[in-house]
């Protein structure tokens, strides 16, 4: 029988929409607000009208929660310009904020668990070589999508699309973003994939044989 968890989800939403709240306090700029935490106003709603038929594992809630924070403040001051990102480019000497490596390093940790879990509760498909390999192409597919995305909206709005984009000079950027979602969804389903398969069974879902390949 499925142990639907109550108080967890409840308290993660909650969070999330205070931090959502702050960051639609004056942001740097409106427009990338909207851009940025679009992703949220679009995936939480559905989070919750499934919550009833299809809850998903206190893992994948908080790894979400946490996903959702990384968008939220990016969206309020600019990927660019996000502090934490310029304390760390003194602090390195680097050459730009890396925040946005920060954020696409979880375009692919995070949706790794959510693909995994979807593939393992609605496919055939069993923990093991192939399960791992169709997860992280899902985040490389899925990073590159969100890349034409940012093509399509610097098409459409020109220069008001660049803190958007958050290219900051660099002509490899699309590139990096697309590496890094991939690198972070390997390194999600290795460290990742025994704790999903516990966090499954508490959930009551069945997966058979605990293994990452």
């Amino acid at each position: 029988m499925m142990k639907i968890p109550y108080l967890e989800p409840l308290a993660l939403l909650a969070l999330t929409g205070l931090v959502l709240a702050w960051s639609g306090i004056s942001p740097h700029d409106r427009l990338t607000w909207w851009l940025e935490v679009a992703p949220i106003l679009i995936g939480a709603p559905i989070l919750i009208a499934t919550w009833r038929v299809f809850p998903m594992t206190d893992l994948l809630y908080r790894l979400l929660c946490l996903h959702a924070i990384i968008l939220i403040i990016g969206a309020h001051y600019t990927y660019a310009k996000v502090p934490v990102g310029f304390w760390v480019q003194d602090w390195l000497d680097l050459s730009r904020n890396h925040y946005d490596r920060l954020g696409h390093l979880a375009q692919g940790f995070i949706p790794a668990i959510l693909a995994r879990e979807i593939l393992l509760r609605c496919s055939p498909l069993r923990p093991g070589k192939w399960l791992f390999a169709v997860s992280a192409a899902f985040c490389l597919a899925f990073s590159a999508f969100y890349e034409m995305i940012e093509w399509w909206v610097a098409v459409i709005g020109q220069a008001e699309a660049e803190a958007f984009l958050a290219t900051q000079g660099d002509v490899w950027d699309t590139q990096w973003d697309m590496f890094l979602a991939l690198v972070g969804a390997i390194v999600s389903l290795l460290l990742l994939s025994r704790a999903h398969d516990r966090a499954l069974a508490r959930l009551g879902v069945a997966t058979g044989a605990s293994k990452v390949f």
